[in-house]
């Protein structure tokens, strides 16, 4: 009753799922920076999780660990299952009785599989996707992978849930912490749309423009930013950033992020 990636890009490691099933994203993406990831899905056993990431840690590859959690569990002909470890080497397993269709690819630094699917046209196009998006950030990659999934088919009982989980270390919100993405659709009827709308607002409040595509305030762009902040009651960007939740694109009064700058110009039109 659902598709999912687990991959791994540069130093970063993440987990995507849709699925006809409540809040999918509390039961199967699982992830830890410098240790891998992991997706436990069909008649799910979420011990996988946590027991997957504890023997990737103490450095189990991907198919050892694979291996050994099949083999601790009664259930795992019913189970699946997709791991991503720390040097991007994967391994997955389908059990024989998860409902059809159900199968699993593997390939460079990617899981992809699925169940109660309408084939296996579902999940070469999570792995083609992710073949073909190289370059891009790895949680728009994982984004477009479930959207093409959907497009070939997807679960064949429909959608309801979709979700996102991105891990860097000190990646995250004010480089304390590691859960750089972490977006969940519990219940829409088109929850990769919007999980990609969500995805959209957080690159919007927390994504990263480099450094020297910054606009310097200084001259014409200076007066215009000290006029609209006074518009709406600021003597500072950063007063202003902090109550827009844009803090995290503001470093100083001397150079402004564009994403910032539009932002100030919608909230003062």
């Amino acid at each position: 009753m659902t598709y999912s990636i687990v991959a791994r890009d540069g130093d970063q490691w993440g987990v995507a799922v849709q699925s006809k099933f409540l809040a999918v994203g509390s039961v199967v993406p699982w992830a830890q920076p410098h240790v891998g990831a992991v997706a436990t899905q069909a008649h799910a056993n979420p011990r996988y999780g946590p027991r997957g990431l504890e023997l990737l840690a103490v450095g189990l590859d991907a198919e050892q660990v694979v291996a050994r959690l099949v083999d601790e569990d009664e259930g795992r002909d019913e189970r699946q299952l997709g791991i991503v470890d720390a040097a991007g080497r994967t391994a997955a397993w389908t059990g024989p009785e998860c409902m059809d269709w159900a199968g699993h690819r593997t390939g460079d630094g990617y899981s992809a599989q699925g169940n109660i699917l309408v084939g296996p046209e579902t999940v070469d196009a999570l792995a083609e996707t992710f073949e073909a998006t190289a370059g891009r950030p790895l949680a728009e990659r994982l984004v477009d992978c479930l959207a093409a999934a959907q497009a070939a088919g997807g679960d064949r009982r429909g959608q309801q849930s979709a979700s996102l989980l991105v891990v860097e270390r000190d990646g995250g919100y004010a480089g304390l912490s590691d859960v750089l993405v972490d977006l969940r659709v519990d219940d829409h009827p088109d929850p990769i749309g919007e999980l990609r709308r969500l995805y959209g607002l957080h690159d919007r409040l927390f994504g990263r423009t480099p450094r020297d595509r910054w606009l310097p305030v200084e001259g014409a762009l200076a007066d215009e930013v000290m006029e609209r902040l006074a518009r709406l009651g600021y003597d500072s960007l950063e007063a202003w950033a902090g109550v827009a939740n844009l803090e995290e694109r503001v470093d100083g009064n001397d150079a402004i992020d564009p994403v910032v700058l539009t932002a100030l110009r919608e909230k003062t039109p």
